[in-house]
């Protein structure tokens, strides 16, 4: 009897240790996918630091520069020169235009972005960053569906066919630690224009700034066919934006009023004023090297250096040779003066000794 409890008493055990086993299986399971699942975002975002990492970002523009001239300007994506920046409107399997790029990178939070105020001016302050994409996505009416807590957004529902406008703040500057003159593109804004179907002129939506800095080092992995006679994508949208080979108008300055020139009613004076504002960024940099600006209290080139100097190494010469023939004519003259005098004489000397002599008193006998 004792041998029959025991045999019930072991196998109830086995019984209850073979159905907990399953149970602990699964447990461990997903403890090891969730695990798995933390690694692989861990080595995505480890991924993406060390993209960052990898491409040499060109060196921010220096605080204390001595003259800076910081221009906004409009870029029309159906122009020639920036029509590299809007096609291929749909991506295909080795391109996508620039918005869907950069679009991809907000989603995923790769590039932080920042709102765009009324004022049209960047502010890259933490307070105004913008931390909810479904905000976003909300307020521009883009279809998406959240799947995991993550926003997808399907490529036909990108408005990248819209957005044919960008605002880019674009800053002048010398630096006088290397006497070099650039032209950085420091923002860039995607402007959504939406045709309501009725004729008239849409009203242009500005989506939000983006840090130049913070996009260079995927900028320099998105290439772009730079010309319609040559369609090997040779360049990259970095390159694009660094060689400064987009055409855009300037539609505002920064300037101490705060005025903008957009909303300037007489569209010949805009014109007008866009053209000075070129001709005075042409100028600043064709005369930097041959005059000090008053701003520029410090810079002064070496070649400019050495060119004043063999100026006024020049200018002693032409003098000491002007002083040198002064010295040469006024001895000739001397001497020309001197020789006349001494034929002066001699005449007089011998006119006097061929003259017949009288005697005083031969006169008087």
């Amino acid at each position: 009897m004792k041998r029959i409890t025991l045999f019930f008493i072991l196998c109830s055990f086995l019984i209850g240790t073979a159905h907990s086993q399953p149970a602990r299986r699964r447990v461990t399971s997903s403890n090891a996918a969730a695990q798995q699942g933390k690694s692989g975002n861990a080595a995505r975002e480890q991924q993406t630091d060390r993209a960052s990492l990898m491409f040499p970002t060109a060196d921010e523009m220096p605080e204390d520069v001595v003259w800076r001239r910081d221009i906004y300007r409009q870029l029309d994506l159906m122009a020639d020169k920036n029509a590299p920046l809007y096609y291929p409107v749909e991506p295909t399997d080795r391109q996508v235009n620039l918005f869907t790029y950069l679009f991809r990178l907000f989603l995923t939070k790769r590039i932080p972005v920042y709102t765009y105020k009324l004022d049209g001016n960047e502010s890259f302050a933490e307070k105004d960053r913008v931390t909810d994409v479904k905000e976003i996505l909300d307020r521009y009416y883009i279809y998406y569906e959240e799947k995991d807590g993550r926003y997808v957004v399907a490529d036909n529902d990108v408005p990248s066919a819209q957005v044919t406008r960008y605002y880019v703040k674009e800053s002048s500057y010398f630096d006088q630690r290397t006497g070099t003159y650039h032209a950085k593109v420091t923002a860039l804004c995607p402007v959504l224009i939406e045709d309501d179907g009725t004729g008239a002129a849409a009203a242009p939506k500005p989506l939000f700034w983006i840090k130049y800095d913070d996009a260079a080092p995927y900028l320099s992995r998105l290439p772009i066919m730079s010309s319609n006679l040559n369609n090997v994508t040779n360049m990259t949208a970095d390159d694009y934006f660094t060689m400064n080979r987009y055409d855009g108008k300037i539609y505002k300055t920064a300037n101490m009023q705060g005025k903008v020139l957009a909303n300037e009613p007489d569209t010949a004076k805009m014109r007008k004023e866009q053209q000075k504002i070129e001709k005075q960024l042409v100028d600043f940099e064709e005369n930097i090297w041959h005059q000090r600006q008053p701003e520029d209290t410090t810079a002064v080139d070496s070649v400019a250096e050495e060119e004043l100097a063999k100026g006024k190494s020049a200018r002693r010469q032409k003098s000491s040779a002007a002083k040198d023939k002064e010295t040469a004519v006024k001895k000739g003259s001397t001497s020309r003066r001197s020789s006349a005098s001494g034929q002066t004489r001699k005449e007089k000397r011998s006119k006097a000794s061929s003259a017949p002599a009288f005697s005083a008193r031969r006169a008087r006998r």
